[in-house]
């Protein structure tokens, strides 16, 4: 059965007992009514009683990041297909209705009904988020899926996001990002003093206290950038969007754990009222397709990085773990980041502690079932 098919018979489905219950419950209420024949059930009518209507969804992403702003397109279709058209959400990318960094703030202003985006974009603003996304050190993909469904962790968000008239659901992870390209090898953590590395948010703080030099460039210049110098070092996505930056010539070390983006959650964001305003069986329709979008986009991104690592080997790129010391390093730099944080910002401080408890708690179980399971068939699969 195709998804377009499943999604509508699903939903009429749900309609149809709903409407069935319904008559039973009439029908014991009015004995007289016991027994007469059902009312002949038009299935057009299941469909037409709900309103007609068009939104439109800006995404932080272009299009060339396809299997994020794909994500976004996976969620409109779903939509579609389950209120057969009648529900349709328009998509434009990056720039042709807000820029990236933008949509935030077009969505909480009406500009835009809603937003596919990363919540850490804006922790300048409210430092929280950042733990929405990813943080230095912080939870991987599955382990924030469960934080956000069973750990209280979309409640908090959302508290935070009904202060700027936003709505927000999980709809998509990258799962565990590269450490990045660099022109020269590293030996220790005193090889990031004075390197220029592209890399955002609180793990640019944290490479601030290593000594490194964060530095902004947009997708199009790193590879120019990094030829001229102008960068030493940069962190893009994982194996699948970062063979496209053709970065193997220019700087060829290619490193792992990206430990500062153990998962990057995307998320769609809609302006409140408007989420309000949806009847509820268009915004349970919601729901499942961002459901859908999330576990389609973990998907993609797990099964298309590892002919992309391929690749990238085979074609020069020299894979190398990050130094002990560096690691050990930034993670303690990273400790002191977000006790300055939650010193001077107490919605921080409330998520932080919420989140790092569950990490911790995530990671009992993960040392005892989930990584050993791994590391096992690792060790296997080394062995030939």
């Amino acid at each position: 059965m195709q998804r377009r098919d499943f999604v509508k018979s699903a939903g009429l489905a749900v309609a149809a007992g709903a409407m069935a219950s319904d008559l039973a419950s009439a029908a014991r209420a009015d004995p007289a009514k016991q027994g007469a024949p059902a009312p002949a059930i038009a299935a057009p009518a299941l469909v037409t009683s709900n309103p007609k209507i068009v939104w439109k969804l800006t995404s932080s992403f272009p299009t060339f990041l396809d299997a994020i702003y794909g994500g976004a397109e996976l969620f409109s279709s779903a939509v579609s297909d389950a209120t057969d058209g009648r529900f349709r959400i328009e998509i434009h990318p990056a720039g042709e209705i807000a820029a990236a960094l933008d949509v935030f703030d077009a969505a909480s202003k009406g500009v835009i009904d809603c937003a596919q985006t990363a919540l850490q974009y804006y922790w300048g603003a409210e430092p929280a988020l950042a733990l929405a996304t990813s943080v230095p050190f912080g939870m991987n993909a599955r382990e924030q899926n469960a934080y956000f469904r069973q750990g209280g962790g979309t409640d908090l968000f959302n508290e935070i996001l009904v202060d700027h008239s936003l709505f927000a659901l999980p709809a998509g992870n990258t799962g565990c990002q590269m450490g990045g390209w660099f022109r020269k090898e590293l030996r220790s953590a005193e090889d990031l003093r004075g390197l220029k590395y592209r890399i955002s948010g609180l793990a640019g703080k944290v490479m601030q206290k290593l000594g490194a030099v964060p530095t902004a460039a947009a997708r199009k210049d790193i590879a120019s950038s990094l030829q001229s110098g102008v960068l030493d070092a940069a962190a893009w996505v994982s194996p699948y969007d970062d063979e496209r930056l053709k970065l193997t010539s220019i700087a060829p070390n290619y490193y792992y754990p990206g430990w500062f983006q153990g998962s990057m959650a995307i998320h769609l964001v809609f302006n409140l009222a408007k989420w309000n305003a949806l009847p509820k069986s268009y915004q349970a329709i919601v729901r499942g397709a961002a459901e859908l979008a999330n576990v389609d986009m973990q998907a993609k991104y797990d099964a298309m990085n590892p002919p992309a690592l391929k690749r990238l080997v085979s074609g020069g790129a020299k894979l190398r773990a990050f130094p002990d010391d560096l690691m050990q390093a930034a993670w303690l730099a990273a400790i002191e980041v977000y006790q300055e944080a939650a010193a001077s910002n107490p919605k921080f401080k409330r998520v932080h502690e919420s989140y790092m408890n569950f990490r911790n708690e995530e990671y009992l179980w993960w040392q005892v079932g989930e990584y050993p399971y791994d590391n096992f068939i690792i060790r296997q699969r080394a062995k030939g």
